[in-house]
């Protein structure tokens, strides 16, 4: 029986990401005995691979593209599934001198044109010379890169094994890889019409896996990563892969596909290995917390768990209490729970709470969140209601940064103002590949990153109160959709992640709220109630009443990474793209 790969190594002492690039610090790790496991949908062990394995493959890899006549600083797109290989090509890529462009799976795209169009632009965008992906993705990937003139090879790692024999690639010279040098392009979950890579140097990757390893998770030599989290995106590149290998530490991985058909499979790894590091949006621990069971869960032991890390998209807190409810009897303690925020224009983390203190609130009245009242440190209250929303505490930025919440103006709010989230520090991207456009949209000559966040500071702490681009402005009044989303999804019949509040042209030309919201119910009198249920609730909460749009389940667009795209809803309600058949 083949046994995972172990989380101590006395032979190795650990070092927290203090490499010049990335090369140097798979060449540190691979002096151990630590590495990664692949897990199948029900728990079996996969895969193993050591980080000497994986340097001894990159390297043969690396030589295998220069041999093949890729050029130093072309694009490498690489479609990301959760396996041993990705990881081998990624670095293959760094010992070449290219840059790897971690592209996702055909999953949460609403169809293979969706999914096709996407790669499309993601490779025209970076210009990708290569593109490799597993067999049965190939005649995706055909599609993808039809047109696409500077394509030198589309094929299987096999096909691209087989050009050349290890004999004739023995003696291929590889390039030195300098810590300002561009390690790969992470692009975001965002808009796919017109897509922004974000270019990432040795440089600022080894900064931000030093803050993950010594300020966010505070490592020892105990630690162990359990993740399903999927490859293409920051949280699950930097930090449950590039970040382990930097802070040599052996991690174990849940495909992201079978995390949705078994989200209790991620537990039970964690519970099985002694996890002690595992990461989330919220919505992993919503779907975790919907399909367990007394019976399904009795066996678990999660005591072992102390980085329950939250980030990715807004932190529900009623979310986390739900969860910490429906596991404190198999060992997860509430105060294992490390919101954080990060984005992948800042490689991954800004910031995490502080350890061993679960989540905290502040229970801040909406006038103040949305601009109508001024924040003052009276503004927190004691009190329920719609009125009010929790906003979690996302923790001290690592100490590489230099955070400020600014206005409109551009100055330094200070605490207890509500304003624009901006960033300078070593992490920042040096900039959108071969966009200076959307670069200088956001990115100041003095490197002060502008995130498109909202939010403000308590005692050090920064809290996020939304993206600027998602604000519905209604009779020159300000409303967050994630307030009205809450409101409405504690109506009866209604769970978490099912509605959509957005901002719609109205008969006069103005803006109206609208609130798409996905319905089970076929029952036209159930339905009717329904949307005046909703209705109502809205209206008590903002004084309008909004146009009601029941959905078919499961029919709200998504990111890549799982976030609801509130614009690409309603681009598809107004084009009449999401309908109920009755």
């Amino acid at each position: 029986m083949r046994e995972p790969i172990p989380t101590h190594d006395t032979t190795l002492p650990r070092r927290l990401a203090d490499f010049g690039t990335l090369l140097e610090a798979i060449e540190y790790a691979a002096k151990g005995i630590r590495g990664l496991n692949f897990y199948s949908p029900r728990g079996e062990l996969e895969t193993s691979i050591s980080f000497k394995e994986i340097a001894k493959k990159s390297q043969e890899i690396g030589r295998r593209f220069i041999h093949f006549g890729i050029k130093k600083g072309s694009r490498v797109a690489l479609i990301a599934e959760t396996n041993d290989e990705f990881v081998c090509y990624f670095i293959g890529c760094q010992y070449a001198g290219l840059l790897p462009v971690p592209l996702p799976l055909p999953t949460s795209f609403g169809g293979r044109e969706g999914y096709t169009a996407q790669l499309n632009q993601q490779m025209k965008s970076c210009g990708a010379r290569v593109a490799i992906s597993a067999s049965y993705m190939l005649p995706l990937l055909d599609e993808a890169t039809s047109g696409l003139k500077k394509m030198k090879f589309v094929g299987t790692s096999d096909t691209f094994e087989a050009q050349a024999s290890l004999k004739e690639i023995k003696n291929v010279a590889l390039p030195e890889a300098h810590p300002e040098d561009l390690a790969y392009l992470q692009y975001s979950s965002g808009s796919t019409r017109f897509p922004h890579g974000v270019a990432v140097t040795h440089k600022s990757l080894l900064a931000n896996c030093h803050g993950i390893g010594n300020e966010g998770m505070d490592l020892t030599e105990d630690d162990r990563v359990v993740s399903w989290l999927p490859f293409y995106h920051d949280m699950g590149l930097v930090g449950t892969l590039l970040a382990p290998i930097a802070n040599q530490v052996t991690t174990d991985y849940l495909a992201t596909e079978a995390f949705a058909r078994r989200p209790l499979q991620w537990l039970k790894l964690i519970s099985k290995n002694k996890g002690t590091l595992a990461y989330s949006p919220t919505f992993g621990y919503d779907i975790c917390a919907r399909r367990a069971s007394p019976t399904k869960i009795a066996d678990l032991d999660l005591s072992s768990w102390r980085v329950a890390g939250i980030g990715g998209d807004m932190i529900r807190s009623d979310v986390l209490t739900n969860f910490q409810d429906t596991f404190k009897d198999v060992g997860f303690r509430h105060t294992t729970f490390v919101p954080s925020y990060g984005l992948a224009e800042c490689t991954l983390a800004v910031s995490f709470a502080r350890k061993n203190t679960g989540f905290e609130i502040d229970l801040i009245d909406e006038k103040v969140l949305t601009g109508e009242k001024k924040f003052l440190k009276e503004a927190k209250v004691n009190g329920n209601g719609v009125n009010y929303r929790n906003v979690v505490n996302c923790g001290i930025p690592i100490a590489e940064y230099e955070l400020e919440i600014r206005d409109d103006n551009n100055i330094d709010l200070g605490e207890y103002q509500i304003g624009r989230v901006c960033v300078r520090g070593t992490s920042v991207m040096v900039g959108y590949f071969e966009d200076p456009e959307a670069t200088d949209s956001c990115l100041s000559e003095d490197r002060w990153l502008d995130t498109g966040d909202m939010g403000y500071m308590k005692e050090g702490a920064l809290y996020i109160i939304g993206r600027v681009k998602d604000l519905i402005i209604i009779n020159g009044k300000n409303h967050w959709p994630q307030d009205i989303e809450w409101a409405v999804e504690q109506l009866d019949d209604l769970r978490s992640g099912d509605t959509a509040a957005v901002s719609i042209p109205g008969e006069r030309d103005e803006e109206i709220p609208a609130i798409l919201v996905q319905c089970r119910t076929r029952d036209a009198a159930e339905r009717t109630a329904m949307e005046n249920k909703i209705k109502d609730t809205v209206h008590n909460m903002i004084g309008i009443s909004p146009v009601v749009a029941l959905i078919p389940p499961r029919s709200l667009p998504r990111t890549s990474s799982g976030k609801l795209s509130r614009v690409k809803a309603r681009k598809q309600y107004l084009a009449g793209d999401l309908v109920f058949n009755s």
